[in-house]
Order: C-alpha cells, then sequence, then structure tokens
C-alpha cells in the first residue's frame, strides 16, 4: 500500500489515480496516524513552501513524516513536496523545511519566465531504481518558480535546463523527490511511478518498522 499525504497542499487524486492506472494500491491520507499502515509514501505538493509547511505544521505531520523517512521505507516528494524535503526555502523570506536532505530552495535567476511551465526534458546523471527504463533527455511536465540547490551533489540523480540547469530528481537513501510532476508525464511519468511502487512492493521495512 502506498499513503498519499493529504495536507491540503497537493493533487491527491489525479496522483492516486496514476498508481492505480499502473497497478498500483494507493490511499490519500488525512491523519499521521495512517503511516504506520503503508509500506511506502508520497507527498505531493502545489503552491507556496511557507504555507505548505505551515500546513503540515497544523496538521501534526511534521514528526511523523521524519519519523517515517527515518524507518528506511520508500518515501517520494513531487513538485512542492519535493522542495520542502530540503533544510530552507527562500521564498518570502526564510523558512524551515522537513530537513530530510540538505541544501535550500532558491528562485530562478531575473531574466527567466517563471514559473517554469510545461514540458522539459531530464538529463540523467547517475543511475537510479527510480529512473529505471526512463531513456536520456526523455520529458516531463514542470510548474515550479524556484528549484533546489542540493548541499550534496550527490544528491542531484537527475538535471534539467531552464537557463540554468537545476535538480528534476534528487535522492539519497529511501527519500527521493522530482521536481516535475509523474501523474502529469505520460508516459514517462507513470513509467516512474511504477519504479516507486515496484520499490515499495520489495521493500521489507514496514514489517521490521512494526516489529
Amino acid at each position: 500500500m502506498i499513503g498519499i499525504v493529504d495536507y491540503g497542499r497537493g493533487n491527491l487524486r489525479s496522483v492516486e489515480k496514476a498508481l492505480e492506472k499502473v497497478g498500483f494500491e494507493a490511499t490519500i491520507m488525512a491523519s499521521p496516524a495512517e503511516l504506520s499502515t503503508v509500506n511506502g509514501l508520497i507527498l505531493p505538493g502545489v503552491g507556496a513552501f511557507a504555507d505548505a509547511m505551515q500546513a503540515l505544521e497544523q496538521g501534526g505531520w511534521i514528526e511523523p513524516l521524519t519519523l517515517f523517512a527515518r524507518s528506511g521505507r520508500p518515501f517520494l516528494g513531487i513538485c512542492l513536496g519535493m522542495q520542502i524535503l530540503f533544510e530552507i526555502g527562500e521564498e518570502h523570506g526564510e523558512h524551515a523545511g522537513l530537513g530530510l536532505l540538505t541544501g535550500r530552495v532558491v528562485k530562478f535567476p531575473p531574466g527567466r519566465k517563471v514559473p517554469h511551465m510545461g514540458w522539459n526534458s531530464l538529463r540523467l546523471e547517475q543511475p537510479s531504481h527510480l529512473l529505471e527504463g526512463i531513456p536520456n533527455e526523455s520529458y516531463f511536465y514542470f510548474v515550479h518558480s524556484y528549484y533546489a540547490e542540493p548541499g550534496e551533489k550527490k544528491d542531484i540523480v537527475a538535471t534539467s535546463d531552464y537557463g540554468v540547469v537545476f535538480p528534476a530528481v534528487v535522492g539519497k537513501d529511501n527519500v527521493w523527490g522530482a521536481q516535475f510532476h509523474p501523474e502529469k508525464s505520460s508516459p514517462w511519468g507513470l513509467q516512474i511511478l511504477t519504479n516507486f511502487g515496484k520499490w515499495v512492493n520489495e521493500d521489507d521495512t514496514l514489517s521490521s518498522h512494526r516489529s
């Protein structure tokens, strides 16, 4: 079972439908107490960094999400959900993120139209189970005005170019993020969700987490 975090800031149903389309059971989770019941987790997100963190805090999600990440179970952030995995976001001032990945989220430099909206290609920087079967230069759908600057370059799995080269996929251990929307990036986006679902099915940390 894959959980999708409902904190009022994401395209929940579209992610759920995309997972179901590729054959994986998903549930929209309105309470942090439900985290103990799922093998993998997706944190979607649209909107502003500070608003998302405030919504997570008000919903009592922050500590449970941190504990979930530490449990070793697969965790995927999408779009804003990827950005808040980092330590700091600079949208409308500096704001603390979840701190699951080192680094900060910054605005695109002047001279580039924001948001960066539409299809753009990925450059694969290193092998990844999340990107298995994805050809280099495949196109995905982006909508964002800010991008991540990871503290550790080894966390950058794939990049894209919008006048500045920015991380499009990041990952460390069991915590991963995609700046684009896989659920809107058929067929390669569906391949990524398939890869994530397979990873969840193969992972056995839920049983050890419960024991």
